[in-house]
């Protein structure tokens, strides 16, 4: 090895290296179309359960009452993120040792199989418990297959954008996550308002998990077709030895749990905000499924729309102060929102989304430059992967359970939204003790 393991930042040289051809304007293009493209497959894929969930809770848990059948067909949602930590790992492993091509194009061809599985499963009518248990297996195999992709597809971009439009770059990635959301709603809403009860519990909600197949074959082609970043082909030039784990844990600890505690409101309020609203406002304050569905939607469409301006405030202002203000507008504005909710009319619902949803693009915004930028390059794949997923796993994908309990147990609607002031706290003092990244160069180690 010719160059010691300095970890500072403003030592440290800078990737590529000589060896290494800067990535032209087309290169950059086409990265951020492939994971764009691909992103946005893997997550209508994870998004469909959510949306109708409402639908598969009486396919699947037929024989309890809808309180209980929400909650089991929610508990399916939650244990299936439970694999992501471990997921981020594996994949993370691959990413920083393999490449970050290979893991993205592996994780979305999985991810499709799995959604294609969701969609052929049997209900409880025809095989009984065996189709719950089924369908909670294929659940953890999509989640395993998730685990890989944002962190993947943020460290790609991260690793190819200008030193100064990092955060514009990363932003593609909650972007095109929301894009399936939407894709989803959108779906959703189509077919809870075309179709009868009984269609949709026969047949109708299957159709958007066959879409899987078609969609994530597209988005396998596209990543297959790139170059890994120059970043890290530069490390492979280097000849260096795999990158042990024990790197991550001992000599970036503290990026860890920074990390772990800052994904913590996005884990929270991206599901709450864009994934469980839909059967909030149905279930809960008894909305028709369809206006449930479009409200969501328009939240959704202003959330992409903001998401980009997000990035470049980022690269303007810094990663740290934008997080910041994310935290404390959701501790002040979560309660007097979800008061409003209750008795509110159509528009009065999709204005409060739509502010909500803008709040939330301040975090999900900067959130993935600041998470690559914390970690050096040969952990760095693993390093987003692991705090993203683990915070997800222990927070995300419980939201919608922990909020349908928490209103069953307190009978409060406003129950969720304190949670979110809760998850917006604990963000805002792991963003306090960070240092700001968005001027520094990308660490090698």
């Amino acid at each position: 090895m010719t160059e010691p393991l300095n970890s500072d930042p403003n030592t440290m040289p800078a990737a590529p290296t000589a060896t290494i051809a800067p990535p032209t304007a087309q290169d950059r293009r086409k990265v951020i179309t492939a994971s764009f493209i691909g992103n946005f497959v893997e997550w209508f894929d994870y998004a469909a359960y959510g949306y109708l969930a409402a639908t598969i809770s009486k396919v699947f848990f037929p024989e309890s009452d809808p309180t209980t059948a929400l909650l089991a067909t929610f508990a399916v949602f939650a244990i299936s993120f439970l694999i992501r930590p471990l997921g981020g790992i594996i994949w993370g492993r691959i990413g920083d040792r393999v490449g970050r091509r290979t893991a993205l194009s592996w994780s979305i061809l999985i991810m499709s199989g799995a959604t294609v599985c969701i969609a052929l499963l049997p209900g409880y009518a025809s095989i009984g418990l065996f189709a719950p248990v089924l369908l909670l297996l294929v659940r953890v195999v999509q989640g395993f297959s998730a685990s890989g992709e944002y962190a993947g597809a943020s460290s790609f971009l991260v690793e190819y954008a200008p030193p100064n439009r990092r955060g514009l770059y990363a932003s593609v990635v909650p972007a095109s996550t929301a894009s399936g959301l939407l894709l989803g709603s959108l779906l959703a809403a189509l077919l809870t308002g075309v179709l009868s009860d009984a269609q949709m519990h026969s047949w109708g909600w299957r159709l958007p998990f066959l879409l899987a197949a078609p969609m994530g074959l597209i988005g396998r082609y596209i990543r297959v077709k790139l170059e890994d970043t120059p970043v890290f082909r530069a490390l492979e030039d280097k000849e260096l030895p795999p990158a042990p784990l024990g790197q991550l844990f001992k000599e970036n600890l503290r990026p860890l749990l920074i990390a772990l505690g800052a994904a913590i409101l996005n884990a929270v309020a991206f599901y709450v905000l864009l994934s469980y609203m839909p059967t909030y406002l149905s279930e809960e304050l008894g909305f028709g499924a369809s206006e449930s569905f479009l409200a969501t939607t328009v939240a959704l469409v202003t959330y992409i729309g903001c998401i980009f301006f997000t990035g470049i405030a980022s690269d303007r202002f810094g990663r740290k102060r934008m997080l910041i203000t994310a935290s404390v507008l959701f501790i002040v504005l979560s309660v007097p929102s979800f008061l409003l909710l209750d008795g509110a009319g159509f528009l009065l619902v999709v204005l409060i989304q739509v502010v909500m949803g803008g709040v939330l693009t301040l975090n999900d915004g900067t959130l993935p430059s600041f998470l690559s930028e914390l970690f050096p390059t040969r952990v760095r794949y693993t390093g987003f992967a692991f705090s993203f997923n683990l915070a997800n796993a222990l927070f995300g994908g419980t939201a919608p359970f922990i909020c349908t309990l928490l209103i069953a147990k307190t009978g409060s609607q406003v129950a969720p939204a304190w949670y979110l002031v809760a998850a917006a706290f604990v963000s805002l003092c792991a963003v306090l003790a960070s240092s700001e990244t968005f001027r520094k160069p990308l660490r090698d180690f």
